[in-house]
């Protein structure tokens, strides 16, 4: 027997005692009564077959009927403070392991336990991933559904680990309905259709993504990389139709250019730390004559630093001269000028080492793929000009791009020093651009 047929013949029998059990029911259970039921203790047949009506009980709520959903989650599958606080002075008393049990029931939210009875659906991982995602826009209005998040993060961080995870490699022969995703989820560089898929997906590119069996045609997150000779200062080049003309080398390098999160209700767990480790693998092992590793990235929240820094008007960073000079971001297609002013590269190319080295949100890097790269144990490698002319490379970098590199015999020591003491791994280039101030 099958996995599937013997989860479907588990459903048929559940479905069964859930009918007769409602027999005196004319219009059927509640949401409410069949999370009730659901988180009591019932056999497999019966729990199945109740997640299963949960899940399609939430399918099919208007935004709403949503919005009660979660105002139940809070009032009555939250931890009970009262208890908890009986546990804790219990356990002060006596710090036993039964007591310290005790007080760990006590402190998970039973949510969490209604949330893995509803996984029990064959759909329920899913369900819970879309669920999430649609708790996401609720949260700023109202924050009081902050712990439904938390929880549910708990779970997904759990069951969407490291092990779990299967690595794909994308190309022209990937199904259609996948192939169509990555034209939806491409969140760096914009896909305008399959032309630009197939450039994307050629014989001097790769594309690699993580999957889930939860959600087997559903990617997690996909990296796309350009097989290239040294090292890349820009992307246009890199999206371009291939020439037919030009003459191809060997390459040298993996360029990483684009990498994509892809379900938003795994929204702060990582990925893609693990990916770009295991695409660097895939690629020594395909091509040995690799000897460089490099992302080419944006710089997303560097134009937004610029305009606060000149709308300060005691800037220890920026002169009154500077501040005037930076005004040029704002005249539409500067950077096509014929001769862009060396003064406002030098500028940019000044401030934009400091941003990534010097601005902090805490103890790191106040630029989100900065934190991301330098996490993973990369390099500041290269700041490169006019590396994305682009509309969205304008509005987010001011244009630049920087390499991270990723040495693969200092990976490890950049991310203990970065992880431990907070160093950022820099090189030379970048560090003396930083001390030109």
């Amino acid at each position: 027997m099958s996995f599937n047929t013997w989860m479907n013949s588990i459903i048929v029998a559940g479905r069964d005692l859930l009918v007769r059990n409602a027999k005196d029911s004319k219009n059927g259970k509640t949401i409410a009564e069949l999370c009730q039921e659901l988180s009591s203790n019932k056999g497999e047949a019966m729990g199945t077959a109740l997640a299963c009506a949960v899940v399609f009980a939430y399918k099919e709520m208007n935004s709403d009927e949503k919005l009660a959903f979660f105002q139940l989650l809070i009032s009555d599958y939250s931890p009970d403070a009262k208890e908890i606080i009986s546990c804790a002075e219990t356990f002060s008393s006596d710090s036993s392991q039964v007591n310290l049990k005790a007080l760990s029931k006590a402190v998970e939210s039973p949510r969490q336990h209604l949330f893995r009875r509803i996984n029990m659906s064959p759909t329920g991982t899913p369900t819970l991933v879309e669920l999430r995602s649609y708790l996401q826009g609720l949260l700023n209005e109202y924050p009081e559904l902050g712990p439904i998040d938390d929880d549910l993060k708990h779970l997904l961080e759990s069951w969407f680990n490291r092990g779990f995870l299967k690595i794909r490699s994308i190309d022209w022969k990937t199904p259609a309905h996948i192939l169509e995703k990555l034209i939806a989820y491409e969140a760096v560089h914009e896909m305008n259709g399959w032309d630009d898929l197939r450039r994307r997906l050629e014989d001097d590119r790769r594309c690699f993504a993580f999957f889930h069996p939860a959600l087997e045609d559903e990617p997690l997150i996909f990296v796309e990389v350009a097989l290239v000779k040294g090292l890349a200062t820009a992307v246009q080049p890199l999206l371009a139709p291939k020439s037919e003309s030009a003459e191809t080398e060997e390459p040298d390098t993996a360029i990483f250019y684009s990498i994509s999160n892809c379900q938003e209700g795994l929204k702060g767990i990582s990925f893609g730390n693990f990916l770009i480790k295991q695409v660097v693998m895939e690629l020594q092992d395909e091509l040995p004559q690799l000897t460089q590793f490099s992302t080419l990235s944006p710089i997303p929240g560097f134009r937004l630093w610029i305009n606060k820094a000149v709308s300060q008007e005691d800037s220890a960073i920026l002169s009154a001269g500077e501040k005037e000079l930076l005004t040029t971001l704002s005249i539409e297609n500067w950077h096509q000028d014929s001769h862009p002013d060396e003064l406002t590269k030098s500028l940019l190319m000044r401030l934009c080492a400091h941003y990534l080295y010097n601005e902090k949100r805490g103890t790191a890097p106040l630029d989100p793929v900065a934190r991301f790269h330098l996490g993973n144990g990369a390099q500041i490698g290269q700041l490169n000009w006019l590396g994305d002319v682009s509309e969205n490379g304008l509005k987010q970098s001011a244009a630049m791009l920087v390499n991270y590199r990723y040495e693969l015999s200092k990976v490890e020591e950049n991310h203990e020093a970065y992880v431990n003491d907070h160093k950022i791994a820099c090189s030379k280039t970048v560090v003396d651009l930083i001390g030109a101030q």
